[in-house]
């Protein structure tokens, strides 16, 4: 298994010649999807969900209604490509075998509206990773990576501390890195790293490294 973190939230995994991204958005690279098989897109906010990054691929995504509804209205030439998952789903997606976890995005305010939001536990051989979005919903299951969202208007660093520790994942990989400035993202850092217990590592991957 290979693991390649993009900008923010976006992860590339690759295992036995199949290879999905995940959340290549506004603020990714767009070369994140160059080569992938499939991609999963976790909910609509702009810095997860970008037309423009998924029209340089012609791979099939998975995704939940509200984002192919987004997509009829505003991209609709890659509604032919989408298929939706809900919570709950077991899918392929590239070879792959996929679980949908959860169902709405972290509260924003009590004054907004919750989007919709999906995570997605991958099976990768005997290895199992979560990337949650913008959701604390844990998996209900064992996992072995988790993507931590380290930064969000919606977060404070100790909710990242707590579900890190409630998923209990013995890899922990930064996600979701683009909201805070350097010195934030040190500070988040730090608490991760002396507040995570013995058995639960933490890393914050530069964009183009490898897990």
């Amino acid at each position: 298994m290979r693991l390649t973190k993009f900008g923010h939230a976006c992860v590339r995994i690759e295992h036995d010649g199949h290879t999905v991204v995940i959340d290549p958005g506004g603020f990714t690279d767009p070369e994140a999807v160059d080569g992938a098989d499939a991609v999963l897109v976790t909910h609509l906010h702009a810095d997860h969900f970008d037309p423009g990054n998924l029209r340089r691929t012609d791979v099939p995504i998975f995704t939940i209604d509200e984002v192919a509804r987004q997509a009829a209205d505003n991209a609709p030439d890659l509604t032919e490509r989408i298929t939706v998952v809900t919570p709950g789903d077991r899918f392929e997606a590239a070879g792959l075998t996929v679980r949908a976890v959860g169902e709405l995005h972290a509260v924003i305010h009590p004054d907004l509206p919750r989007n919709f939001n999906c995570g997605y536990v991958l099976t990768l051989g005997e290895t199992k990773v979560f990337h949650p979005g913008d959701a604390l919903t844990p998996p209900d299951e064992p996992v072995d990576v988790l993507g931590v969202v380290v930064s969000a208007p919606w977060m404070r660093a100790a909710e990242a501390v707590d579900f890190a520790r409630l998923v209990g994942a013995p890899r922990n990989i930064a996600i979701h890195d683009r909201v805070y400035s350097d010195a934030g993202l040190g500070i988040v850092d730090g608490h991760l790293q002396r507040l995570l217990p013995e058995g639960q590592d933490y890393v914050r991957l530069a964009d183009g490294s490898d897990l």
